[in-house]
Order: C-alpha cells, then structure tokens, then sequence
C-alpha cells in the first residue's frame, strides 16, 4: 500500500511557477514509476509527466513539454512538478500517481493522491 499526499497548488497569474510536492508514504517509494496527470472541469483525466523509479529521462505530454519538469528525491519519498510559463489551460487539479512499470496512462498507476487544484489567471 502506498500513501500519496500532494501539496503545493494555488492561484496564480499567466506566465507565471508553481511547483507541486507529492509524498508517499508505505511501500517502499522507490521501486515505483511516479506520474503526475491533471483533471480540467467537464475533461477527462490527462498525463502530464512521469519518471522511472531510477531516475532517467522523464517524459512529458506535448502540452508541457518545455514548461514543467519532474523530479524525484526517493531520499524523502517525495516528487516534484515545477511547472513554469504557466498558461490558463493548465488550470486543473493535478495528481500524482504511483504505479509498478512504465506508462503514460491512468491505467498503469494504482496508487492515486487526493489532488491539489493548480488555477492560472489571464
């Protein structure tokens, strides 16, 4: 069983950084993929990004790609989502996600935080 608790939303302008925190706590944190998707209102859930539990090349959603980067300390069982350039339909609450191999959807993490809301003004 794994625990994930995110933190780190809130409101803030277009153009500008926010970055999410996600800590797990239970198994052992890292032999697990981490992801992070996000949920607009009247959309399905979308990948974001996602790291190995070994590090590496992460890989994005083209949507983000160049604006946020994930990173993981497994030191501190926490992952992170710096997210820059922040646009108004990035707007959504965002979760993170734990899982046991590699995948950019849903499917593939059976672990899910309760998600922290991320608004973007224009």
């Amino acid at each position: 069983q794994v625990q994930l608790v995110e933190s780190g939303g809130g409101l803030v302008q277009a153009g500008g950084s926010v970055r999410l925190s996600c800590t797990a706590s239970g198994r052992t944190f890292s032999s697990y993929t981490m992801g992070w998707f996000r949920q607009a209102p009247g959309k399905e859930r979308e990948f974001v990004a996602a790291i190995r539990w070994s590090g590496g090349r992460p890989y994005y959603a083209d949507s983000v790609k160049g604006r946020f980067t994930i990173s993981r300390d497994n030191a501190k069982n926490t992952v992170y989502l710096q997210m820059n350039s922040l646009k108004p339909e990035d707007t959504a609450v965002y979760y993170c996600a734990a899982g046991l191999g590699w995948d950019t959807t849903s499917r593939g993490y059976g672990y899910w935080g309760q998600g922290t809301q991320v608004t973007v003004s224009s």
